[in-house]
């Protein structure tokens, strides 16, 4: 069975020596000091190791069952999920007026890998719950906050995100779901909802589910979509529970992964529902729940990827097969374990050298999120909203990628059940579809987030690349391997653009078919500028005489590495992107 340690000691290096959490000055996080944040990531990787890691396997093989319009989650999640609820760990970040803890969303975030890393499709139930939280935290009323946000918090109720039908996914200005007003102020919800993650489960009392749907006489498409609250069960003026609303689920999806999360099929008929903010503007209101899930399922990708990564440097420690070409490592041996190769060395570091990158990078984005709502910084909001789709859709892309990596290490036993590798790569292939398939996370980025403002955060985005680059200069050597590449990056970036703004508005497809592309390219310059900060953070360190100079001297081999065998991928997306879309678009439909 696979096994996994919370990686807390390269947590704390991010949150402390790259991003100084404690003394940044934003509101709350005066109380995010070595020692508290380090107490509480040792706190939730016990937990991840010895509860839910173990659970991960069960949940995988098991899956969840429908039985009577109830279902059944994988043996041991009910109790697991109360240690959960117990230990506080749904309410770190919440709104203490509601029963949160009120700590940084960053920390939230931090907490969040190990659990994903543990446990992907059992930590779902209480990430879809916490963004059902944020949307009615946001957008709901004094009545609506105080009748559900602390059930929320505490997870007794789980919540859900409902978004699309059989015939609809991304354009949901086709949705059929209708809401017919009633006399009491109520809607009633008619329709059918698919791929809802913990649409039905036995964790919890009650299911809140935040439905899009049309009332009838609205605005035509995706203007006339508004978003209500349609619990599981009523609830009364006293807060109790009520009658079982005309909510069903229909049945359990079978997926490739995420076993033990229950992907349901809910049948809405004439269910009672609450519009959540304003008529026809639902999808404003669950914007608040999908930017932070994409972020989340950013972190999905390379949290999968890191569990993967650990049991593969442990299989090529201990697996023997032939010898270093070299000559012999482990001569009274019948052979030399597998890490002697250089070609399992060079997976490895892309494994290693992608998974810290992009905990550094999802770290800030945290950041920037806390400086936005806690310090009201819409720089530091419109940066992050620009990131999101790179954070979602580079994350889960290279997160897949490294996951299979490290399946590869295992050679035969990797395509074996009992190995457990199968399941990190087949866990992983979700996030790069849901929250925004990739592709739409690439046309969202290109065709809206660069120009949003009038471009003005994208070249917010280069100008701090610049600046990083001057202000840290000077080390011939920290320079060559780690500002130029980044500098030569960014360059490609730009060029990027540039062609999209004299290409683009004589013909669009020059844009669309390039935003893939686009969307890697960012990713890279975004992780190079996080290995550039690691590195000269480790440097500082080293220079300051640090006790654990191993730890640090690892950092800078594996940031390197990244700089110089990934980092130039961007002349290759570059390249790609110039080519424009003649041959993308040649062949006619009929042809392919």
């Amino acid at each position: 069975m696979p096994s996994y340690i919370a990686p807390t000691k390269d947590m704390q290096f991010v949150l402390h020596e790259v991003l100084n959490a404690a003394e940044t000055g934003i509101p709350g996080y005066d109380e995010m000091e070595a020692d508290f944040t380090g107490a509480v990531l040792e706190e939730a990787g016990k937990l991840a190791t010895e509860v839910l890691a173990p659970l991960n396997t069960v949940g995988d093989t098991e899956g969840c069952v429908l039985e009577n319009g109830v279902v059944r989650t994988p043996s041991g999640f009910k109790e697991a999920f109360k240690q959960m609820q117990d230990g506080g760990w749904t309410a770190l970040d919440c709104d203490p007026e509601f029963g949160g803890q009120g700590m940084p969303y960053l920390l939230n975030t931090a907490v969040g890998e190990i659990f994903v890393g543990a446990n992907m499709a059992f930590n779902m139930y209480q990430g879809l719950t916490h963004g059902a939280y944020s949307a009615i935290h946001t957008h709901g009323t004094d009545d609506q906050k105080a009748t559900y946000l602390p059930k929320l918090v505490t997870c007794e109720w789980t919540g859900t995100m409902n978004l699309t039908e059989p015939h609809c996914g991304t354009d949901l200005g086709l949705m059929r779901t209708k809401a017919e007003p009633q006399d009491d102020g109520s809607y009633q919800i008619t329709g059918q909802k698919i791929f809802i993650s913990a649409g039905e489960h036995d964790l919890a009392d009650n299911i809140i589910h935040l439905v899009l749907a049309k009332i009838p006489g609205g605005p035509e498409g995706i203007k006339g979509v508004s978003l209500f609250i349609v619990p599981k069960f009523l609830v009364n003026d006293d807060g109790s529970l009520g009658a079982r609303n005309g909510v069903t689920c229909g049945k359990i999806e079978e997926k490739m992964g995420i076993h033990g999360n229950s992907t349901c099929v809910m049948n809405y008929d004439g269910a009672t529902g609450f519009l959540l903010g304003e008529a026809h503007k639902g999808m404003r209101a669950m914007f608040t729940m999908m930017n932070e899930a994409r972020l989340g399922v950013g972190l999905q990708g390379y949290a999968q990827a890191e569990a993967a990564y650990q049991n593969a440097v442990i299989y090529a420690n201990d697996r023997l097969q032939g010898r270093a070409v070299t000559g012999a490592e482990n001569p009274d041996g019948p052979a030399d374990p597998l890490i002697v190769h250089p070609d399992i060395r060079r997976s490895l570091m892309d494994q290693k050298s992608f998974v810290e990158g992009a905990r550094a990078f999802t770290f800030w984005g945290a950041h920037l999120i806390d400086k936005s709502h806690r310090s009201d910084d819409k720089d530091a909001e419109g940066l992050v909203s620009l990131l999101t789709p790179v954070i979602k859709g580079f994350q889960t892309d290279k997160g897949f990628e490294m996951a299979v990596q490290a399946q590869q290490v295992y050679g035969g036993h990797g395509y074996i059940e009992e190995w457990g590798m199968s399941q990190f790569a087949r866990d992983a292939r979700i996030a790069m579809i849901y929250e925004g398939a990739n592709g739409i996370q690439a046309l969202d980025l290109v065709g809206r987030k660069l120009a949003q403002d009038g471009g003005k955060h994208v070249m917010a985005f280069f100008e701090l690349v610049k600046t990083f680059i001057k202000d840290n200069g000077g080390d011939e050597a920290f320079d060559k391997a780690f500002l130029d590449p980044l500098k030569a990056a960014s360059k490609d970036l730009q060029a990027a653009g540039m062609y999209f703004m004299q290409q683009g508005m004589k013909n669009p497809n020059n844009a669309l078919a390039g935003s893939y592309d686009f969307m890697h390219l960012f990713g890279h310059v975004c992780l190079g500028l996080m290995w550039a900060r690691m590195g000269l953070a480790a440097k500082t360190a080293l220079d300051g005489g640090a006790s654990d100079a191993e730890f640090y001297e690892t950092k800078l081999a594996t940031g390197r590495y990244y700089m110089a065998r990934h980092l130039p991928a961007t002349k290759m997306h570059l390249a790609r992107i110039e080519s424009g879309a003649d041959t993308v678009m040649a062949l006619d439909a009929a042809n392919f």
